[in-house]
This record gives structure tokens, sequence and C-alpha cells, in this order.
């Protein structure tokens, strides 16, 4: 898969391209518009490539030619708001239509989109709809499924959509795509990634530590849950983001822009999920999480893992997909 080429939009901080390039496919370049992920991407990738930036500006004319698009595309940005939403009604701030008209310019052969799960059911399914018939009349075979990044190496609950095109031109009406399952590879131990948390230090003079207890003593934890009961176990999650305290074994719920507040239990202590471990449980790769220690701010580092892609799932996205189209030729 060495001479593949692929541009990476809506990049984030790269999980999409890492997954790709596990493959030995090549990244051309990357559109981003968030100035502190651009940073952490050209720690992870060396500063090579072109950031083509905001994608609704992108003059396709400008780009390289490539075979692969790989991309997020933010649910947000395609707001429907209880009205009807065809593809006539073609508004320049909704990203999904600024990566067709990419795809059509380019004469792309494949892509992977990711979004939120969220997606599937948003306006009673009218988005889905709206997303499929874009992609299929620009002239591609689109396939999409909701996975979960649990069953592709780390210990994350994370489902999100994908979608999956192939050039219509590429393949005949034999040709069928079936989602991987699970990861090939090494899954993730959750003490493998949970190896850099800061203490929570009990003090009852820091304010850390009182809102913690506050929270334990709230209407709906009150009475549930003692300090010694929770230290009771290494390796447990507790995700107090919620207003009810949440417990996980053996995993971690969902890693999210604006998450903060999950701590873990090891040594018989409350530790903080930090940038570096957040990064871990989306399966970068400890040589790239190293990149960044100490260079982007903890708290940064949270917002990005939580807003980036699970690059395993595109491996085994991208893995299952040549595999078909080398099975179909």
């Amino acid at each position: 898969m060495q001479n593949i080429k692929f541009m990476d939009f809506c990049a984030g901080i790269g999980g999409g391209r890492i997954g790709l390039e596990s493959l030995g496919m090549s990244c051309l370049g990357f559109s981003e518009i968030d100035k502190d992920a651009e940073i952490t991407y050209r720690h992870f990738f060396a500063n090579a490539e072109k950031n083509y930036g905001d994608l609704m500006k992108i003059d396709p004319d400008d780009l390289p030619d490539f075979d692969f698009m790989v991309g997020g595309f933010p649910c947000q940005t395609f707001s429907i708001m209880g009205t009807r939403c065809g593809l006539e009604d073609e508004e320049r701030g909704q990203i999904i239509y600024g990566l067709v008209e990419i795809l059509k310019a380019k004469n792309v052969k494949y892509f992977i989109l990711e979004n939120v799960k969220g997606l599937i059911n948003h306006d009673k399914g009218n988005t889905l709809k709206t997303v499929l018939k874009l992609l299929a009349e620009a002239g591609y075979r689109v396939y999409y499924e909701n996975l979960n990044s649990l069953d592709f190496g780390v210990p994350q609950m994370r489902e999100r959509i994908y979608f999956v095109g192939v050039r219509e031109d590429l393949v005949n009406d034999e040709f069928t795509y079936a989602f991987p399952k699970r990861y090939s590879g090494t899954t993730k131990r959750l003490e493998e990634c949970l190896v850099d948390g800061d203490e929570l230090i009990f003090d009852e003079t820091l304010p850390a530590y009182k809102t913690f207890l506050k929270y334990l003593d709230n209407k709906y934890n009150i009475g549930k849950y003692s300090i010694d009961e929770l230290l009771n176990s290494d390796y447990r999650v507790i995700d107090t983001r919620q207003s009810d305290l949440r417990i996980y074994n053996q995993k971690t719920p969902t890693l999210r822009r604006g998450r903060h507040g999950i701590l873990y239990v090891k040594d018989g202590k409350f530790k903080k999920l930090s940038g570096y471990e957040a990064l871990l449980l989306q399966n970068f790769p400890k040589r790239y999480a190293d990149k960044v220690k100490d260079k982007v701010s903890n708290s940064k580092l949270l917002q990005q893992s939580g807003n980036a892609m699970t690059s395993t799932v595109i491996e085994e996205i991208g893995k299952s997909l040549m595999k078909a189209l080398g099975e179909r030729k």
C-alpha cells in the first residue's frame, strides 16, 4: 500500500493519519483550523506537510492529487434544527459539503469519514440520509457502521459512526464491503495506559479535595460511597463528569473534548487522568505521546485527545477495505 497517497482533513492531532500510515500509506498534507491542534500535529509529524487551513475555503485546484481521504466532519455544523435540508441547500458552513466538493474535484478513489454516533438519529435520521445521498450522488459506493473503540485495541468505550466510500467506477455490482469487528493487533490493558496521572492530594486545605468531598455528598451520591471503598481496588476508573458518580472497571468512559474529571485508583491513591494517558487511550503510540510531553499543556492534550480519532479503528477499516478491493481485483 506504499503507493497510496492520502490527505488528512479536519485532521485534529492526526489519529486518522497514524492509522493509515501504519498501513504504509503516505500523507501529502492536512487541513485543520485549530491552531493548538496544529502545534501538536506538527510535533507528531515533524512539521513537514502544508496545512491547507479552513476546509471551506480550500480551492481543490491547490491540492495535490491523492487517492484516499480521511477525516472527521463536525455534526454540530450540520445542524438542521427541525427544518428540511436537501442537496439544494448547500450552506457553505456545513463541512460535509466541502468534503464532497473535494472528493468530486480531485476524483478521489476512497474515503473514511468519522462522526459522533448521534448522527445516526439526528433529526429523526434525516441528517444521515442527507449525508449518504450526498456521497452517493458524488459517485461513491458508501457503507457505514457504528464501531466501539473498546473492540479495537484500547480500554476506552467510544462509539463512533464511520463512513467508507469507494468510487463507483472502481468496482462492479458484486463488490461489497464489511466493516471489521475487532482489532487484529494486541489490545492494550488499562494499566498500560494509566501511567502518568497526578495524585489527587488529600489535604482539606486544597480546593480540588474540597470539591471532591462535596461531590460525594451531593444528593445523587450521598451515603453511597466512602473514600476507603473507592480506593480498595487499583485501576478502578471513576467518572465525576456527571452529577452522579460512575465507576468503570478495566475501561474508561468516552474521552471528549470538554471532558475533565476522570479519576482512577493506583497504589491506593486517586490519580487524575492526564493528557498523556488520554493519547495512549486513543492508541497514539508512546513514541508520539513522548514527543509532546512537557511541550503541550495537559489541559490541551486532554481536549485534543477527546476530539481525536482512535488510530487503530482507522487502521483496521483501511486494512479491511484494501483487502476487499484486492480480493475483488
